[in-house]
């Protein structure tokens, strides 16, 4: 019988950081997998003009899996599409396959919110918010 794996309790709640972001809903230790990134998996030819679209409205839903392959949340994604992007994470991403998941960089605190670095190479066009007066653009 399969060992049944289980996942951390986390809420979507409205942020300071940017709209709505995820929230630990209990403690989290340190590498745990708390979420798979969700989404249609699409070519990246075909997550181009997804991006244009999702940017134009300040939102990054398209996330590149390998030099290949993306995954959109905007379709079929869950609520880890919902987790913002902080310069100094709480959280790191580990692509095993074409499956994004979601691990604690370190022990979070129940009430806490994730956030992680989207390390994206677009236009640089929406401005980071994860503290006041940061200069990164993403």
């Amino acid at each position: 019988m399969p060992k049944s794996v289980s996942f951390p309790r986390i809420i979507r709640k409205r942020s300071r950081l940017h709209g709505q972001g995820v929230f630990a809903a209990e403690s989290i230790n340190k590498n745990k997998r708390i979420i798979d990134y969700a989404g249609e998996l699409i070519t990246n030819r075909q997550s181009e003009k997804r991006e244009h679209q999702y940017l134009s409205k300040g939102c990054i839903w398209v996330f590149r899996v390998n030099r290949n392959w993306s995954r959109d949340a905007a379709v079929g994604g869950n609520v880890a599409r919902f987790i913002n992007h902080s310069c100094k994470p709480n959280c790191w991403i580990d692509v095993v396959d074409k499956t994004i998941w979601v691990r604690a960089a370190r022990n979070i605190r129940a009430g806490e919110e994730l956030t992680y670095d989207y390390n994206t190479e677009g236009d640089k066009s929406i401005r980071c918010q994860c503290r006041p007066n940061c200069s990164t653009k993403l």
